[in-house]
């Protein structure tokens, strides 16, 4: 297939408005016509679900939680990017979207980054008049702080709650629409499998994690709003029920997947406690802007903190990027940590930590200044550690989050199946090898609400004269035989491995070998590995229960297995990249001091991976032309 990403043509700074002048739109009468399903209820899918019912389209929004609210967008707490330049400090859409293509080590498109930064600016506007109660200065305007990889101030937040300050935004957006009964809201519905009809998207089939139902649901276009995929790992900082099984499933049903390898693994986290640990818990990276990094300077220093001299501390970050010190973008400052930790500098009981220390800002600014920008969080780390982290640093620790990879979308944001959308952390579109903080909470929103309403008309404009799908197609009866099939297979199996113990081996498998640092060898055996585990859950899994009942075990199981499956892909995408850029790192291309060297000549390129019936993985390249930038040393020195 000719991966064709559909890129306007003009200036880079036209793009996005030559687009708006030239698509097709469909008038209100129409749109009456025409039923989305939108999978998935974060900020990126609560926003598209409610922005095209406002504008006239019959929506059905599914999620697993238990309500639109519980979705994962409350855990980004930081903020929000927008280039505004409130602080005069010399920010602009420009100087944003350099960042963000530098951030991302020069392996993302450059249309889709500038509009980002482009739409930045009117999103903040759009929760203000929403009533999001971002944080403001005395004389009421909004405060900005920086988050890694710049060098301005152009985050906004709400304290340390931003992610679920937008998504209640997003939530009461929603739920004005289903009470307008424009949209059918199925919480506790889980997505297992895509409906394609002659090459077009036509639906999905769920499963009612309360009964157990199996139900078919048509439509002229799908959404995928579901989020990343950092559970492979097992532990990371994503909720427990986070999945990538919608994605997967359109995966193999033929949707190319993106990037699958490019990972990230975040700074500012809580370090594992002990080996029955189910899940790590993210604090924001906006700490960073008045915590200071360091560790003892001699390995294994037990020490109380507070009482190690400053002659004897190891400002790593302020030491080797002093450009930028403690706010470096994610993926350098999560390998320096691990740097420091494997040299025997770790700190705290398992010896996989840093310290992140707040007493230098606390005596220049006065404590009520810290509480007024980081309270909860404050509050946050003394319920889980049971330390007061005014009094004494915090404790931290590289740890997976987000997924820069996903399923390949074009500028439309349509996947390679026709009516398949992928938006929000669910594609891959704007971050290329690395994210910068707080653009995570961008994205997703200006997808959902700004890109997605007026791009999927494009589409969805010469469906007008389709009429009402009917589940009662084939191969809707085909798709749901599948998914029953599944489920009674996995049901079937009598070993004696529980799922949380093969996620666990997984998990171990993929830190270990596919996580801060790669090389050939290490990657293979992982490949190995995890075949032999697919194998296991084949084979040896024992699942209680049964498929007509609310079995949360039978639901870890049905996405551990899309899990498997997809760390294999991801392995695959990590070897067959032959260079190191972003949170990709490969051991065997690296500068003299330790740094990712890019391979520009042979690696500049979008691998998008074909899923076969034979369960092999084809690669197609998506070559990444840059007209405006011209693609140098990511330097943070």
């Amino acid at each position: 297939m000719n991966l064709d990403a559909k890129i306007p043509e003009g200036d880079l700074k036209d793009k996005w408005s030559n687009y708006q002048s030239h698509c097709k739109l469909i008038n209100p009468g129409n749109k009456r016509k025409l039923d989305i399903i939108v999978v998935g209820s974060g900020l990126a899918g609560a926003g598209a679900a409610a922005t095209l019912a406002e504008g006239g389209y019959n929506v059905k929004c599914f999620c697993f939680q238990d309500s639109p609210r519980r979705a994962h967008s409350i855990a980004a707490q930081g903020g929000v990017n927008a280039a505004k330049n409130y602080q005069n400090d010399g920010d602009n859409v420009w100087r944003m979207f350099y960042d963000t293509i530098k951030g991302g080590d020069f392996r993302s498109r450059e249309a889709n980054v500038y509009r980002l930064a482009e739409l930045s600016a009117p999103l903040i506007d759009h929760f203000t008049q929403q009533g999001v109660p971002f944080n403001r200065e005395y004389g009421g305007v909004l405060s900005n702080r920086s988050f890694g990889g710049v060098q301005v101030q152009r985050t906004f937040y709400a304290r340390g709650q931003t992610g679920q300050q937008l998504l209640l935004a997003s939530y009461a957006q929603l739920s004005r629409q289903i009470e307008a009964k424009k949209v059918q809201m199925f919480s506790r519905h889980e997505m297992q499998d895509l409906v394609i009809i002659d090459g077009k998207t036509r639906g999905i089939i769920v499963r009612d994690l309360i009964t157990g139902e199996i139900t078919r649901h048509s439509a002229h276009a799908v959404v995928l709003a579901t989020g990343g995929y950092s559970k492979v790992f097992f532990l990371s900082t994503l909720a427990m029920g986070c999945n990538g099984t919608a994605i997967w499933k359109s995966h193999k049903k033929g949707a190319y997947f993106a990037s699958p390898s490019f990972i990230q693994i975040h700074p500012t986290a809580l370090p594992q406690i002990n080996e029955t640990q189910s899940k790590l818990t993210l604090m924001s990276e906006s700490l960073r802007n008045d915590g200071r990094i360091w560790v003892p300077i001699k390995p294994g220093d037990d020490r109380r903190p507070e009482t190690i001299p400053e002659n004897e501390r190891d400002y790593y970050l302020e030491r080797r990027y002093p450009a930028f010190g403690n706010l470096a973008p994610r993926d350098i400052s999560s390998r320096a940590a691990k740097e420091r930790i494997d040299a025997g500098c770790g700190v705290g009981p398992m010896k996989n930590a840093v310290y992140l220390d707040f007493k230098d800002s606390i005596q220049r600014l006065g404590k009520k200044v810290i509480e007024s920008r980081y309270q909860n969080l404050f509050e946050m780390y003394q319920k889980i550690t049971g330390i007061d982290a005014y009094s004494q640093p915090m404790m931290i620790s590289p740890a997976p989050h987000f997924s820069m990879g996903g399923l390949w979308v074009d500028y439309e944001l349509m996947t390679t199946i026709k009516g398949l959308y992928a938006i929000g952390e669910a594609n891959f579109a704007d971050h290329g090898a690395n994210r910068l903080g707080a653009n995570s909470l961008l994205q997703a929103s200006v997808d959902g609400y700004f890109i997605l309403p007026l791009t999927i008309g494009n589409y969805l404009s010469d469906e007008i004269k389709t009429g009402k799908i009917s589940t009662d197609h084939p191969e809707f009866a085909t798709a749901e035989d599948k998914v029953r099939a599944r489920i009674e297979k996995v049901l079937q199996c009598q070993g004696n491995k529980t799922v949380d113990s093969l996620h666990r081996e997984l998990g171990r498998v993929m830190w270990q070998d596919c996580a801060m640092s790669r090389n050939k060898a290490g990657l293979e055996k992982a490949i190995q590995e995890i075949r032999r585990l697919q194998d296991e859950f084949k084979n040896n899994l024992k699942v209680n229960g049964s498929a007509t009942e609310m079995n949360p075990e039978l639901e870890k199981a049905l996405r551990l297995a899309d899990f498997l499956e997809m760390a294999e892909l991801i392995c695959l995408d990590a070897l067959q990249r032959d260079e190191s850029c972003g949170a990709h790192f490969r051991e065997e291309h690296q500068t003299p001091d330790g740094e990712a060297l890019r391979n520009d000549a042979e690696y500049c390129y979008v691998s998008a991976w074909e899923y076969r019936n034979t369960g092999e993985f084809s690669l197609h390249k998506e070559p990444l032309n840059f007209e405006f930038v011209k693609p140098a040393v990511r330097s943070y020195k």
